[in-house]
């Protein structure tokens, strides 16, 4: 196992290749996609034990999906044996739950170091006119959450597909995702193009001509990113990592 550095302009392949994939069976992607949603966002609901269990479950969600993905990716266009989804999460159940405990304990960490370097304050309030301090405060989160999401981008998966050690599949991620940060940030603004600055766009244009076309057209655009973009985007940690460190034969999506 070895991780490829990848060129720069390799961050937009993972988006366009997504697409592809999402095209062999639209509707099989949009519902696993929508199946992690819904158990993200229920888990979510539990406040306040949800947001500490659903870290510790999210490393096993990313491998299903990615099972999914990878038993599209690789077999029949129509569909798949529903095991395919399920398979080495049972021989590797205790390394992803170490995983998702500090998945857990990174996140905290990470909350606490910034409430610490905000001068003990969690959030500025909204309407107190300080929209300078909220902008830098989320700022700082990303930056100092960026190397934990690097950390466990790839982790899932060498944890459940190379057999590694919760430790060692942080370790390799981290290499991995940091030796093609390039790729990452080009990835991260074909995201940003797609998904927010075009339908931003459109819909900026479409109000110049007329306010009802604005609003089917907001429909529209809502409806294909939930439907069409979200599973081209849960792709991503797949197909990313098959670019990283399994060289993908001539003709892949």
């Amino acid at each position: 196992m070895q991780a490829q550095r990848l060129p720069a302009v390799r961050g937009a392949f993972w988006l366009a290749a997504g697409f592809k994939l999402y095209r062999r069976n639209p509707p099989l992607l949009t519902t696993l996609t929508l199946g992690y949603m819904l158990i993200v966002f229920a888990f979510g609901m539990l406040q306040p034990v949800g947001q500490f269990i659903l870290p510790l479950i999210l490393p096993a969600l990313t491998v299903l999906l990615a099972n999914g993905f990878r038993a599209l990716d690789l077999g029949n266009s129509k569909g798949f044996p529903a095991a395919a989804l399920i398979e080495g999460l049972a021989e590797h159940r205790g390394a992803l739950l170490r995983l998702g405990f500090l998945h857990l304990a990174g996140t905290l960490a990470v909350l606490a170091l910034n409430f610490l370097l905000a001068g003990g304050k969690s959030s500025v309030s909204p309407g107190s006119g300080d929209e300078t301090a909220q902008l830098i405060q989320l700022l700082s989160l990303m930056a100092l959450y960026s190397p934990l999401l690097l950390a466990f981008w790839f982790a899932p998966l060498l944890t459940t597909w190379e057999g590694l050690t919760a430790a060692k599949s942080l370790f390799f991620s981290f290499v991995a995702a940091w030796r093609n940060w390039r790729a990452f940030l080009v990835y991260g603004l074909a995201v940003m193009l797609v998904g927010a600055l075009l339908p931003a766009l459109i819909l900026f244009i479409a109000s110049m001509i007329s306010k009802t076309l604005v609003e089917v057209l907001a429909v529209a655009l809502y409806t294909l990113l939930f439907l069409v973009f979200a599973p081209v985007l849960m792709t991503s940690a797949y197909l990313s990592y098959r670019d990283v460190f399994i060289q993908a034969p001539d003709g892949a999506s």
